[in-house]
């Protein structure tokens, strides 16, 4: 059970509680603004969080797939790092974007600075695994 990516687990796991804690936050701004599910439209103030909370939906499997391929086959560690940054990028990107919509770019940017790196970095692992499992080449 040493091999197990407890890391890896431990991030995913504190990133899904991070993602139902941005849900919450879309419920309280339904609440403050009186607008009940299914509308999706009103104040700005809730429009934005409600969008903010979107795209951290449609980036979620992205995320999860780059972490556990960078933890999986490149360094786990370094994966549940990136995982890690890539949370405090999202929570800047969301509370930047309920203030203005100017403000979510500091936390969107990094947040695919920490994607890229996680893709590179898992494309590496995957290249050197399949170059030493299938062609004797270890690098």
């Amino acid at each position: 059970m040493s091999d197990a990516p407890f890391l890896l687990a431990a991030v995913s796991l504190l990133s899904a509680l991070h993602m139902g804690f941005t849900a919450r936050r879309v419920g309280w701004s339904r609440m403050a603004h009186k607008i009940m599910p299914p509308i999706v439209t009103g104040p700005p103030d809730f429009e934005r969080t409600f969008r903010a909370h979107q795209n951290c939906v449609e980036f979620y499997p992205l995320f999860l797939v780059l972490m556990w391929t960078c933890g999986m086959f490149f360094s786990e560690v370094i994966g549940a790092a990136g995982g890690l940054a890539y949370m405090i990028a999202r929570e800047m990107y969301f509370t930047g974007y309920i203030k203005a919509t100017q403000k979510r770019l500091p936390g969107f940017i990094l947040s695919l600075v920490v994607l890229g790196l996680m893709s590179l970095l898992g494309s590496i692992g995957v290249m050197r695994g399949i170059l030493n499992e299938y062609f004797h080449i270890h690098l």
